[in-house]
C-alpha cells in the first residue's frame, strides 16, 4: 500500500520520483551527467557557500589515462576545471576551511591508485596544492590506494585522510592508513602518518569509506562481508577497536558506496550501496541507549544506477534538488543526481 501511495503522491506533485518495475518503484534521477571518457567511479559534492547555485560535483574517471571531472548542477562538464593525466584516480572527498599558507581554503583530495599517492586540489579553481602528491602506504608491499575519506576533528580542526588499498597482500589487521594533512609552510599540504587500523575479512577488498564528522565515526565497506565502524579520531581512547558492524545479511554481493545523512540532533541515516542489486540500503545513523553501535536496516531504495559503487550526499538545499542532493555513479560512465526528498519519500522515511 505504501508503494501505491508514494507513486500517487509523486504523480500529483509532478516529481520524477519513480518508474515501476514489477512491484517495485525505481527512483529516477533529476539529472544525469555527461559521460566521462573511461570509467566513472566516485563523486564528491562541493557546496559554494557564497552562491549554492554554483556548487559543483567532482567525479573520478578511473583509468591509467584517468581524470578528475568537474560538473555543474545541470550535469555539464566544466571543461576548464578538469584535471587530466592521473594514474587511475579512484575515490575522492572534500574538506572545507583548511588552513593553507595562512588562508582558509576548500580542498578536494583524490586517491591516485597506480601512483600510490593522494593528490590535493584547491576549490573551485582546481589548483594543485600538494607539492606533486602525498605518498601513502610507504614501505609496504600493498600500496595501490583506493578509497579515501576526509575527517575534520571538531576539537582543533585538524584534517585527516583515511585511505584503503586494493591488494591481495594487504594485512587483515591495519588495512587502512590514516594521515594528518598539514600545511608545509609553502602553500602546500603534506601527509603525516598517524595510524594503521581496521579489520579486513580477506574476502574481497575495502574501497568505500565515509566519515561522520559530527559524530566522529568512520565507516567502511568490507566487500561481501559487511560494514565496519571505528572512531575517526586517532587519539580516541579505543581508536584501534572496532565499535560495530552491520549489513551482514542484506546484500546481494558487494557492499559499496556509503553516504551519511546527518541531522543536527544526532539522528539520521546511513545509505550503503547494494551494488549488484542496484539498491541503496538505509540504516539508522544512531544506535540505541543500550546498543549505541547497532544500525538497523530501515529501508531499501531501488535506484536507476547500474552497479553503483560510489556516492555522496548533502542535505543543503540546492536549485532543483529539494531536501538536498544525492550523487551516485553508474557504470555507463555517468553520475546520477537525485533529490534527497525523492529518495526519502520512496523509502517512506522522514526528513
Amino acid at each position: 500500500m505504501k508503494l501505491v501511495i508514494n507513486i500517487a503522491l509523486a504523480l500529483v506533485a509532478g516529481l520524477p520520483l519513480a518508474t515501476v518495475q514489477g512491484a517495485e518503484a525505481v527512483v529516477k534521477p533529476r539529472v544525469v551527467t555527461e559521460a566521462v571518457k573511461h570509467d566513472s567511479d566516485d563523486p564528491a559534492i562541493w557546496i559554494n557557500r557564497a552562491d549554492p547555485s554554483q556548487s559543483l560535483v567532482i567525479g573520478t574517471d578511473k583509468d591509467a589515462d584517468g581524470a578528475l571531472y568537474v560538473f555543474d548542477l545541470q550535469g555539464r562538464v566544466v571543461q576548464d576545471k578538469v584535471v587530466r593525466g592521473l594514474l587511475r584516480p579512484n575515490n575522492v572527498d572534500i574538506a572545507y576551511d583548511v588552513m593553507v599558507g595562512g588562508v582558509k581554503v576548500d580542498v578536494v583530495v583524490v586517491a591516485e591508485r597506480y601512483a600510490h599517492r593522494l593528490r590535493v586540489f584547491r576549490l573551485p579553481d582546481m589548483l594543485a596544492i600538494d607539492g606533486g602528491g602525498i605518498p601513502v602506504f610507504e614501505g609496504e608491499r600493498a600500496r595501490d590506494v583506493m578509497g579515501i575519506a576526509l575527517y575534520t576533528r571538531a576539537s582543533d580542526d585538524a584534517l585527516f585522510a583515511i585511505v584503503s588499498r586494493s591488494d591481495a597482500f594487504a594485512p587483515t589487521q591495519g588495512y587502512l592508513n590514516q594521515y594528518r594533512l598539514v600545511d608545509d609552510g609553502n602553500g602546500s599540504l603534506h601527509g603525516v602518518f598517524t595510524r594503521a587500523f581496521g579489520e579486513w575479512s580477506g574476502l574481497k577488498e575495502i574501497e568505500a569509506i565515509a566519515v561522520d564528522d559530527a559524530a566522529g565515526f568512520v565507516y567502511y565497506s568490507d566487500e561481501t562481508y559487511g560494514v565496519r565502524q571505528y572512531h575517526a579520531d586517532p587519539l580516541a581512547e579505543d581508536a584501534e577497536d572496532q565499535l560495530g558492524e552491520f549489513g551482514r545479511s542484506e546484500f546481494t554481493e558487494d557492499h559499496e558506496g556509503i553516504s551519511v545523512y546527518a541531522r543536527d540532533n544526532g539522528t539520521g541515516y546511513l545509505l550503503v550501496s547494494d551494488q549488484q542489486a542496484n539498491h541503496f540500503n538505509v540504516y539508522s545513523r544512531e544506535g540505541t541507549a543500550t546498543a549505541p553501535y547497532t544500525h538497523g536496516l530501515l529501508a531499501r531504495i531501488a535506484v536507476s544506477t547500474d552497479e553503483s559503487d560510489g556516492s555522496d550526499l548533502t542535505t543543503v538545499e540546492l536549485p532543483g534538488f529539494p531536501g538536498g542532493l544525492f550523487v551516485a555513479m553508474s557504470t555507463d560512465r555517468t553520475f546520477q543526481f537525485y533529490a534527497i526528498d525523492d529518495l526519502l519519500q520512496a523509502a517512506g522515511l522522514a526528513k
